[in-house]
């Protein structure tokens, strides 16, 4: 594992390891406490047992901040020089955030095929029948729009997929975590491939969930769940090059909201090879991209003034 033992300052190796060890803890822990700890009587519904854990994982989250702010070698608890360290600006918000969304998107190439040719056939079967572009039809399909969005917003899972989670995942993981492996002196590739492993780490308890709440076989789960953690594992790579490449929160959870609502990309289709061509050329404009499209200098006015928890001073490749 390597190591720059000269860009600690301050910050040892073992201390922030431990602290990351103790934040992936800490994090999965506190959503048991309110039974096994508190006492509290179980949740009587699932919004219920949601908000529960939605209040668990923010106290998680704000207690990581703090300690992240403690640990760092931070010279100024000035709200814009704290908020810093985490990843957190106001400016280049734009870049930050339509950049990485395009790159990303890319990936689902086959999956935006496979819808398009989803929706044509379900046009061309109903060839036959007139579409409806009159005043009332244009406001029909309005209201169905805003019907869909209605139903996401108050499915309290939606919060859970496309808020809370990409939203305290990413503050932990990302923004308090990395700072301190970069300062306890890691180097920007090894904070890529050692922060996604705190990561999965923190999404073993769903093993113990679905083999309990699922009545499968603990083989099935360990399947289910490896393939989770490996998932996991390649866009925690993914997020984390984004923050350290563009050393802007912003960028990681954009991402993060996107894919948790696409899903995993469609690579292949057995009603048409164009999902997979699709695939195949999302992934060439991925990997050509991947780069240029991360260049600290779209997201920052100066690339020479990084403190130790921004390395994309010395990483312009």
């Amino acid at each position: 594992m390597e190591v720059d033992g000269g860009a600690g300052d301050g910050v040892s190796v073992s201390v922030a390891v431990v602290a990351c060890t103790a934040m992936t803890i800490f994090y999965v822990a506190i959503l048991y406490s309110p039974t096994l700890i508190l006492r509290l009587p179980p949740p009587t519904s699932f919004k219920s047992y949601m908000t529960r854990r939605f209040v668990c994982a923010g106290i998680s989250t704000v207690v990581s901040l703090l300690v992240c702010a403690c640990i760092l070698p931070i010279k100024s608890w000035e709200t814009p020089y704290l908020f810093s360290a985490y990843g957190i600006h106001l400016h280049h918000t734009w870049e930050a955030v339509l950049l990485p969304l395009f790159l990303t998107s890319l990936m689902y190439t086959g999956s935006f095929l496979l819808k398009f040719f989803s929706l044509w056939t379900s046009l061309t079967k109903q060839s036959g029948q007139q579409i409806d572009l009159s005043f009332h039809g244009i406001k029909t399909a309005l209201q169905h729009f805003i019907n869909w969005i209605h139903s996401h917003v108050c499915n309290i899972s939606s919060w859970r997929l496309y808020i809370v989670a990409p939203l305290t995942e990413e503050l932990v993981f990302r923004a308090c975590m990395i700072p301190l492996l970069l300062c306890g002196g890691f180097k920007p590739y090894t904070v890529i491939l050692l922060s996604p492993v705190f990561f999965s780490l923190a999404h073993l308890n769903h093993l113990l969930e679905f083999y309990m709440h699922q009545d499968s076989s603990f083989l099935k789960a360990c399947m289910v769940v490896g393939f989770q953690l490996g998932y996991t594992v390649i866009f925690g790579s993914y997020a984390s090059f984004l923050f350290v490449r563009t050393g802007h929160i912003a960028a990681p959870l954009v991402s993060h909201m996107f894919c948790n609502f696409m899903g995993l990309p469609a690579f292949f289709s057995p009603r048409t090879r164009m999902v997979s061509v699709g695939f195949v050329a999302g992934v060439v404009g991925f990997v050509y991209l991947l780069f240029p499209l991360t260049s600290p200098e779209l997201y920052n006015d100066r690339i020479d003034n990084c403190k130790c928890w921004h390395r994309y001073c010395d990483w312009r490749s």
